[in-house]
């Protein structure tokens, strides 16, 4: 790790003024993900700006929507009573996250904005796009267990690691930032990227801008929803499959449905076709498993993750039949 400066910053606008004098400079909050990069020399920023003092921690509940600070800490979120109530999805989705020790350190930003766990963006001896643009990537044809199937292109095939993203994309969130040109809102499902020729891209923040929340519409999913997360072992373990189901039942007929993916692409990958198909249907297994086959229309293997297609189809089903159990 190199020699690094490192400021405090006391306001969202200093935090963005100090940001914008150094090109390499870096926010910084709990550290879980950057701290990590740092050390391998993955990322090499001349300057930090510590936003940990910044009034962004709050869970409110206003007229229409919650928000949520950036700086909220995930376990705080997770465990929040009236969160668990009026959006479990998302409280499932936090407590199937990493271990409870990050938990207590990771920012919802942070949560928002950590990188790719692909092996060859780590290894800094090996080609990657993301990392290095244009040197190639070294999953594609290599060790590439862990990676997408959908919306890849052939500069990257990593996936994005979150956990929260999936409910929160499922959840039809917003992100409020803030930057040198004023205060903006992104939907959720805009705010990660995929690959394309630019995978060194991973979301659509806008030079220097800053997360200072984000905000969910309130909704009647509190009742039938699921986190289902398919992974190597039952703690501290990224995704290899994970899908985040809401549904609003009444009498047996499926009114309202949100349905995304983890571990399956470089952003959250939101299933709008296979709730479309499950508005206003009766719940059944052969109903959940047609929509699963509509969920899975482009997805594509690269060898060692053949199995997610198998996988993907049977997890969608699974999660319907828990969430609609309930």
């Amino acid at each position: 790790m190199k020699n690094f400066q490192i400021i405090r910053a006391l306001s969202s606008k200093s935090a963005v003024t100090s940001i914008g004098k150094e090109p390499s400079a870096m926010f910084i909050a709990g550290g879980t993900n950057l701290v990590d990069l740092m050390k391998k020399n993955v990322v090499a920023p001349d300057k930090l700006v510590d936003i940990t003092a910044l009034d962004l921690k709050k869970i409110e509940f206003l007229t229409g929507k919650t928000s949520i600070g950036a700086l909220a800490k995930n376990s705080q979120v997770a465990e929040d009573k009236a969160i668990i109530e009026k959006h479990p999805l998302l409280a499932m989705s936090l407590a199937a996250g990493a271990s409870q020790q990050i938990r207590h350190m990771a920012t919802v930003g942070g949560n928002m904005l950590q990188r790719t766990r692909c092996s060859y963006f780590y290894n800094t001896d090996m080609p990657c796009n993301k990392r290095v643009p244009k040197s190639g990537c070294g999953a594609i044809g290599g060790s590439n267990r862990m990676h997408a199937i959908f919306g890849a292109s052939d500069s990257c095939i990593a996936v994005h690691p979150s956990d929260m993203c999936v409910a929160l994309a499922a959840l039809d969130a917003t992100v409020q930032v803030e930057g040198p040109k004023g205060k903006r809102e992104i939907k959720f499902t805009d705010f990660h990227r995929l690959p394309g020729n630019t995978p060194e891209k991973d979301n659509t923040l806008q030079n220097k801008e800053l997360i200072t929340s984000v905000e969910i519409p309130n909704n009647n999913f509190n009742k039938n929803v699921h986190y289902l997360k398919v992974r190597d072992r039952s703690s501290y373990a990224f995704a290899l499959i994970s899908v985040a189901v809401a549904l609003e039942i009444q009498n047996n007929t499926i009114n309202d449905v949100r349905l995304a993916m983890g571990g399956v692409a470089h952003k959250p990958w939101r299933l709008n076709e296979a709730e479309e198909f499950l508005k206003g249907k009766t719940v059944s297994e052969t109903i959940f498993r047609q929509a699963a086959d509509l969920a899975m229309k482009g997805a594509r293997g690269y060898g060692d993750n053949d199995f997610k297609l198998t996988l993907g189809p049977n997890a969608i089903v699974e999660a319907l039949t828990i969430a609609s159990s309930k």
